[in-house]
């Protein structure tokens, strides 16, 4: 059973040197962690090729904790809710593990706390005022300096330094994803009810994460510059029946994540290269090894990483 099913089901919710002085170091630090220290409420749509998903997030913050909901407004009913470091996942009134994007934050909290990394791989350009569902707000344009990256694009409230929208732009500066509120509310009139779940009572504690640190032995010669790795785990997985090992490298923006698994010779294990909007999937044998490589970066460079990936011993 290939792994690949399982990641795009964990992917559902889904992505300096400054051109101006007006964008300083500072201002990017606020919007770092306005997501974290803001209470909204609102709607947002996430757009790629000619599809279109509808969610509903509301958070709110307290001196020591987080509280927040996303819930998709299409198709089956989807619920995660986040509290305090713990995940719930709900669909269609049952509840399932909850998966994780290590390396990649989810909307409006896409920004790294770590800004300095950013400059070494991207140029951050002063994009001008507009506005995004009523608020006014200003574009910021990450440059990449190389061509196995994309280039980002985000619009944030200057108000509260809230996300309002964020685009993943290809080399040609073709839209390839996007999210972006369509309402939105700001402020400490947001409701402490709207974070219950709809769907079923929260049980008193979230699931556990069947995962472990370590050190396979794998390693990637062609990662590159400015990924770093944050995570090596071997965790286990629906489907599968044997625990698969999970490498996970960021540039604090995009993220790559290599997922090594025993060839279980399944008729559905076929290598090649399939995409999601800005996500892409590459995945090929490897010996008695299927390792799947998935990242928000362009194919070439995920071909590049799985081509290089090698068995080091431990």
């Amino acid at each position: 059973m290939r792994v690949s099913v399982v990641i795009l089901s964990l992917l559902f919710w889904a992505s300096p040197t400054f051109a101006k002085a007006s964008v300083s170091i500072d201002w990017l630090k606020t919007m770092a962690f306005a997501s974290h220290q803001t209470d909204y409420t609102g709607v947002f749509v996430y757009q790629y090729a000619n599809h279109v998903e509808t969610s509903r997030i509301t958070h709110i913050a307290e001196a020591d904790s987080e509280y927040e909901k996303l819930e998709s407004l299409d198709g089956s009913r989807r619920e995660i809710i986040r509290h305090h470091g713990q995940v719930w996942c709900f669909v269609n009134h049952k509840i399932v593990p909850a998966g994780t994007r290590p390396g990649r934050n989810t909307f409006p909290s896409l920004l790294p706390e770590q800004l300095s990394i950013l400059g070494e791989n991207y140029e951050l350009r002063d994009a001008g005022a507009d506005r995004v569902a009523g608020h006014n707000a200003q574009a910021i344009l990450f440059q990449p300096k190389d061509n196995l990256r994309y280039a980002h694009k985000i619009w944030v409230h200057v108000d509260s330094g809230l996300l309002l929208k964020a685009a993943v732009l290809d080399e040609k500066a073709r839209v390839v994803e996007q999210y972006a509120f369509t309402q939105l509310q700001i402020g400490r009139e947001v409701d402490r009810a709207a974070l219950k779940s709809q769907l079923v009572g929260l049980p008193p504690n979230a699931p556990a994460n069947q995962s472990v640190n370590i050190n396979s032995g794998w390693v990637i010669d062609a990662m590159p510059a400015g990924f770093r790795k944050v995570t090596e785990i071997q965790r286990s997985m629906r489907r599968q029946h044997a625990p698969v090992i999970q490498m996970v490298f960021t540039d604090g923006l995009s993220a790559v994540s290599l997922f090594i698994e025993p060839n279980d010779k399944d008729e559905d294990d076929i290598e090649g290269l399939s995409s999601r909007g800005a996500l892409n999937l590459y995945q090929k044998l490897v010996g008695d090894k299927l390792i799947t490589a998935v990242g928000e970066v362009p194919p070439r460079a995920l071909i590049q990483v799985l081509d290089s990936a090698r068995y080091n011993g431990k």
